[in-house]
């Protein structure tokens, strides 16, 4: 259990700014995460890190000299938002060009893809590195779609030292690339990890029973086995990586290797250590000699009870970078020069201009509000419920990051409202305020569907019954282009596609919208109940296959919830 916090909202913002507290020499504390302490040579490619909270050392105990330049730090288990993301690495830049790293992960990919792009558009020149370490996540033969795991403490360190040495951009991603095509992990879970103010882990392991191959944001693994000693528990996790071993030679490959033993919160290092003789004994069977092997918490899960094992085959490239002295926060390797205290540039508040909207706009954005304070108020009270759902199958965070989003989406209208906006700009407004506070893949999505709305609704139209149902499909097609979901993926894509096109087909036949409304929410909500039988395919459920059967999505769920709320409030009468 995480016993220890204030707020639970705020845990992963009060961590950093302890974190920065207590290592002032090693970094600095901006708006969506940290930054290096100290300053860097004009010109070298800068390299940020970046994920949800809940995983330390991961990502602010990896920022220092030889690693990463930032790191961006999203709520606990939720990817950071696009605009935390620009964030840190506008701070870290040092003209050079920018090497974002992270896990595999959809909110990581949406969230730091839409950063990339403002950036370029800049004229920064930024490249994504997407760790896929995780055996258990997929295909040998399609292994930049496995998810990330304990494999990003390789990546980040060996591109840093690329970048630490003066690589240009291009060299320093194609050794990063290499870092991650070699790198393989399995791990094994005793037992779920507790959110800060939760009462029940995100999951149990059965017991006598251990799970193989979970996630590191609390996701179960993909299948259970009778708990083993320590031995058998190394035996099982070195048969599982060293499936995909590397023949001596084969490109470059010269039978050293990086090993990390990784405990997840839980288990003691002396039971790592315990483990460890094991897997040594196997490594040298197999004529693998670890180069600076690594024992400890090194990529952790809060209090998740689990151990993981990590080889990255090395060619002499490799080798070289990963034994290139490194000072962070949690990992340090020889003598580094000292260098300067950074200063950092006062990061300007956005001043958001409102233009008045027109009095009927005026008047639909009273009522967006009131919206926005039913849709809060189901998140509050379906937050465990939905938490509860997303923890089958899922990571559990669900209910916490729509509960987020949610509030955050309230907060930014009723400042929108109260400077005379129109209904466009208050849903924009909020739903970039959705995106930032939940971050996630649901707040992605979330964002944009609200920023949507605000774009079909405008700022001088009342909100008739057209715009409206226009201004669905417009959220509807824009999720399916962030995204890439489509029916059947098992995703929010589920029920919002059939409830928008329910809506249509009642709108055009005249039914008024309110009583549309209604009947779309009814064709969406067994549509969210249907995905029980699917199988996902998308989103961090996907790992899980079968298990993810007889569960209906949370997304899904989540936004049947809401629709069904929005219409038993009336929102939609005098349409």
């Amino acid at each position: 259990m995480t016993r220890l916090f204030n707020d639970p909202s705020n845990f992963a913002l009060e961590a950093i700014s302890g974190m920065a507290l207590a290592y002032p020499q090693y970094i600095k504390p901006v708006h969506g995460g940290a930054v290096r302490a100290t300053t860097c040579p004009k010109g070298e490619v800068a390299v940020i890190v970046g994920g949800g909270s809940g995983h330390y050392p991961a990502f602010a105990g990896w920022v220092g000299p030889g690693m990463a330049h930032g790191a961006v730090c999203g709520n606990i288990f939720a990817s950071p938002s696009a605009s935390q993301a620009y964030s840190v690495i506008k701070a870290a830049d040092n003209g050079g060009g920018v090497i974002m790293a992270y896990g595999n992960y959809a909110g990581d990919v949406l969230h730091f893809g839409q950063a990339a792009e403002r950036l370029r558009a800049e004229g920064i020149d930024v490249r994504t590195i997407e760790v896929s370490d995780d055996v258990a996540s997929g295909p040998r033969d399609d292994i930049r779609k496995r998810r990330g795991v304990a494999g990003d403490v390789i990546v980040f360190k060996i591109a840093g030292a690329a970048a630490e040495r003066g690589y240009d951009i291009d060299k320093v991603e194609e050794i990063a690339w290499r870092a991650n095509d070699r790198t393989r992990s399995l791990g094994v879970a005793f037992d779920g990890c507790t959110l800060p103010g939760a009462d029940e882990p995100l999951f149990h392991v059965p017991e006598g029973q251990m799970s193989v191959g979970l996630g590191v944001h609390g996701e179960p693994g993909v299948y259970e086995v009778p708990m083993g000693s320590a031995r058998e528990v190394a035996d099982l996790l070195v048969d599982g990586v060293l499936e995909e071993a590397f023949e001596i030679g084969t490109d470059g490959y010269s039978g050293r290797a990086i090993v990390l033993l990784n405990g997840l919160g839980t288990v003691k290092t002396e039971e790592l250590f315990v483990t460890w003789n094991r897997v040594a004994e196997r490594l040298a069977q197999a004529g693998i000699t670890p180069v600076l092997p690594e024992v400890g918490e090194l990529m952790t899960s809060l209090d998740m009870a689990g151990v993981s094992l990590t080889i990255t085959f090395l060619d002499d490239e490799l080798e070289q970078l990963w034994r290139d002295p490194v000072d962070t926060i949690a990992l340090r390797r020889g003598a580094v020069a000292e260098r300067e205290e950074r200063v950092l540039r006062e990061q300007a508040v956005e001043e958001v201009v409102v233009a008045a909207g027109s009095e009927e706009s005026r008047q639909l954005a009273g009522r967006i509000l009131t919206a926005l304070q039913v849709i809060k108020q189901v998140t509050v009270d379906k937050e465990q419920e939905l938490g509860r759902l997303d923890a089958i199958a899922g990571d559990g965070d669900h209910g916490q990051g729509m509960r987020y989003g949610a509030t955050g989406a309230l907060e930014a209208a009723e400042k929108a409202v109260a400077k005379g906006a129109g209904a466009g700009t208050v849903l924009v407004q909020a739903g970039a305020q959705w995106a930032e506070s939940a971050g996630g893949t649901s707040g992605a999505l979330w964002g944009t569907m609200l920023n949507s709305m605000g774009g079909a609704l405008g700022d001088q139209d009342g909100g008739s019954a057209d715009a409206v149902v226009a201004g669905v499909r417009d959220a509807v097609a824009a999720v399916q282009r962030l995204g890439g979901a489509q029916p059947g993926d098992k995703t929010m894509v589920d029920a919002i596609v059939p409830f928008s096109q329910k809506l249509s087909e009642q709108h055009q036949a005249g039914v008024p919208l309110a009583e549309a409304w209604q009947q779309a929410t009814t064709t969406a909500r067994e549509a969210a109940d249907a995905t029980a039988n699917f199988v996902s395919r998308l989103g961090r459920s996907r790992v899980l296959g079968e298990k993810s059967l007889g569960v209906p999505d949370p997304g899904a769920v989540s936004f049947c919830m809401l629709m069904q709320a929005l219409g038993d409030a009336g929102i939609f009468d005098s349409n």
